[in-house]
């Protein structure tokens, strides 16, 4: 028998420390409650190899980002490509306070309809634009969401999170 079957090797998930383990913080900022459940969705993937934690944005303080953890916007688009009412707050608290957000990394899953032309997935980008703008770094794919499509947000936010994985892995190796 060969040694290589013997000894298989490692994956390094199977290997990671506790010390490995990145705490990624997911903030949604949503209008009807889909952005919660992309959130959940995007959590489940990646508790198998990290620590989520989900935050409403209109609940979690700007001072409480931390550049150890990894962040995920999940945001959605209200109206004429605001942001929604559960994303403002936050938004807010970043524009009077102006943070230096350097060292925190980020990804973003928008939630939009492409009916909305222009506008579409704006409340994603906005957000985007307002952390990169203090010093935060974007990775990764920023996913837009089309609630026109037939896939549904939750399933698309899963496949988006198997990607989102292997970026914070290659960010914190």
């Amino acid at each position: 028998m060969s040694t290589a079957l013997m000894n298989p090797p490692k994956r390094n998930h199977q290997a990671r420390t506790r010390e490995q383990i990145v705490s990624v913080v997911i903030l949604y900022g949503t209008e009807t409650g889909n952005g919660e459940l992309v959130a959940d969705a995007i959590a489940d993937v990646l508790a198998a190899e990290h620590d989520p934690s989900i935050y409403d944005m209109s609940e979690f303080a700007v001072e409480d980002l931390d550049p150890d953890d990894f962040l995920v916007v999940v945001c959605s688009t209200y109206g004429e490509g605001e942001l929604p009412t559960g994303a403002e707050p936050f938004a807010e608290e970043i524009t009077e306070t102006t943070p230096d957000l350097s060292g925190v990394r980020f990804g973003v899953f928008g939630l939009g309809d492409t009916i909305y032309g222009e506008t579409f997935n704006r409340g994603g980008e906005l957000m985007a634009e307002l952390l990169t703008r203090h010093g935060a770094t974007q990775v990764g794919e920023h996913f837009r969401h089309d609630n026109s499509s037939a896939i549904k947000p939750a399933k698309a936010a899963a496949e988006w999170a198997h990607g989102i994985a292997n970026v914070i892995e290659r960010v914190d190796a």
